[in-house]
Parts: C-alpha cells; sequence; structure tokens
C-alpha cells in the first residue's frame, strides 16, 4: 500500500469502529530482556480502505479479566494490510498487562485509523529517529514508502535489540533487499551510551538540516525533547510523535492535551499566552516540532 497522501496537513482518514478476532499474540524475547519482552499483536483488519503510517488505534478486549479496566489503550499502527492489523507493545501497566490474556480468535473492539500521519518529504533525505517502543510506527512507514533509498534510522533502546521491530525496518521494503535500509541501533546501557547516542543524532539531524531533508522521531518525551531541541538549533524540519496518555482517542475526555505555541501574529485577546492547549489524539500525535513548548 503506497502513503495515499503525502501531505501532513491533508484532511483526516474516516475512522470505524470494529470488532475484529485475534490471530495471534507473539512474544518478542531475547535471553538478555530480563522479564521485559515485548510484544506483537495481529489482529484480523478492521477493512480500512487507507491509513496513514503515524497513525494509531485504540484497543480494549472484549472480556476484561479485571474490573479495573475500563479505557482502551492507544497504540501506534505498526503494520496493516488487507489482511491484517499489527501492532507492537509493552507491558507499561493494568490494560496492557490485559492483553496478555488474548487467545487465538478472541475478539476485541478496535477503532482507527485515529489522528494524524507523519510527512513524505518529495525530495531530499529522511532521518528516522526512534527511541524504544517508538520505533513501531517506522515499519510501517518504511514498507509503504515512495523513496526509500532516502531513509535512514537511528535507533536508541535499552532492551536486546532483537525484542524490537529493528531488523523489519532495516529490510521490510522490497527495493531495499540488496543491502537493506541504512539503520544504527544504540543500546543505553550507562550514561556513556545516552552521551554516545545523543551525540550521533545531533550529527544525523544537523546533516539532514544542510541537505534540506526531514526529521521524523517517535518516543518517550525526554527523547523527543532532545530531537526538538537539536532540530530547532540546526534548522532541521521535524516532526514529532507524542506518546501521550490517552483515554478515549477522539479528542473527547481532554485527557491527552499537550502545549502548542502560537505565533505571535496570531495572538489576540483571546489568545494573549504564547501557547494554546491541544489534544493529541485529534490535533497530533505528530507535531512540527517548532509548533510544541514541551518545556514542562
Amino acid at each position: 500500500m503506497p502513503i495515499p497522501d503525502p501531505s501532513h496537513d491533508a484532511p483526516p482518514l474516516e475512522p470505524v469502529c470494529r470488532e475484529v478476532p485475534v490471530l495471534s499474540l507473539d512474544r518478542r524475547s531475547s535471553p538478555e530482556a530480563g522479564g521485559h519482552e515485548l510484544y506483537t499483536l495481529r489482529l484480523r483488519s478492521p477493512g480500512w480502505g487507507s491509513w496513514l503510517p503515524g497513525q494509531f488505534v485504540m484497543v480494549r478486549p472484549r472480556r476484561a479479566s479485571r474490573p479495573d479496566v475500563f479505557w482502551a489503550r492507544p497504540f501506534s499502527i505498526c503494520q496493516a494490510d488487507p489482511e491484517e492489523l499489527r501492532i507492537v507493545f509493552q507491558v507499561a501497566g493494568r490494560g496492557t498487562r490485559e492483553l496478555l490474556e488474548l487467545e487465538r480468535g478472541e475478539t476485541v473492539t478496535v477503532w482507527g485509523p485515529l489522528g494524524n500521519g507523519f510527512a513524505v518529504s518529495p525530495s531530499g533525505p529522511t532521518l528516522l529517529l526512534a527511541g524504544g517502543i517508538g520505533i513501531a510506527p517506522f515499519v510501517g512507514y518504511i514498507e509503504n514508502h515512495p523513496a526509500p533509498e532516502t531513509l535512514r534510522l537511528e535507533f536508541g533502546h535499552k532492551l536486546p535489540v532483537d525484542c524490537y521491530p529493528f531488523r523489519e525496518c532495516r529490510d521490510i521494503h522490497p527495493r531495499l533487499a540488496k543491502d537493506g535500509l541504512p539503520a544504527r541501533s544504540h543500546r543505553e546501557t550507562c550514561p556513556e551510551d545516552l552521551a554516545r547516542f545523543v551525540a550521533a543524532m545531533e550529527s544525523a539531524i544537523r546533516d539532514t538540516a544542510s541537505r534540506n531533508g526531514l526529521v521524523l522521531a517517535c518516543g518517550p518525551l525526554p527523547f523527543l525533547k532532545s530531537v526538538q531541541n537539536l532540530s530547532l538549533r540546526h534548522g532541521a524540519r521535524a516532526q514529532l510523535s507524542l506518546e501521550t496518555r490517552m483515554a478515549c482517542g477522539v479528542g473527547a475526555c481532554l485527557g491527552c492535551v499537550v502545549k502548542k505555541t502560537v505565533p505571535a501574529a496570531k495572538r489576540d485577546a483571546a489568545v494573549p499566552e504564547p501557547f494554546a492547549y491541544a489534544q493529541t489524539c485529534t490535533n497530533g500525535p505528530v507535531f512540527w516540532a517548532d509548533q510544541l513548548d514541551l518545556a514542562d
């Protein structure tokens, strides 16, 4: 499936709510993972007409073994085709732990695709920066990109790399079958490793900016703050995909608001402050880096 619209400002696709069966739940493990494995959940396709890499879905099991688990949980779309929807997740609390109870053939409620997607640069290089589970949406982005030879990936992580879909990113596009995607993994085991990864990111961002390229990033908030600071420092066009906590996914609960900067020319008596609040689920999860206030 080619990315249907390269414009980041394209109108959102119409989401649907469907009950779909589980095809499999596979553990992505490593002897060094220490019980912190990731999982790939394969679901029957909800029957979307199209979707944009960078969008997400809300997932909730139909039966809940825990009465305190009510809200659905958001997950980046890793891959989707006419047959399957695939997400990659790590257990982070009660809701994600509930998914480990799923069995083949069991039904879950899925609504999506939600939010917006990553931009596609018409020319120049695109640098993909991923932190931890933030690598998941880049599998679909790389797979469906019209010019995969312009892509490059820098990936920072704490678990062994085999726990993540790093290999899929490197090998998934058929036009890159010979050499694979230019991709480097940086495992963090000590503060010095983190410093080396940040230095590698800065070098890559500087190079991308010098060639009028595009930087895309997804990962935890401290990681995104670093990417934002480096991108602004070197004048890079950059987008950040936020991993904000969500409850509804459709803008009703206001639980995922973030600060979005308001240019001075657009401020008035109604919006005198240099920022306004925006819901991540409906205004994002992908934002231009210079439009976000991540200081708090």
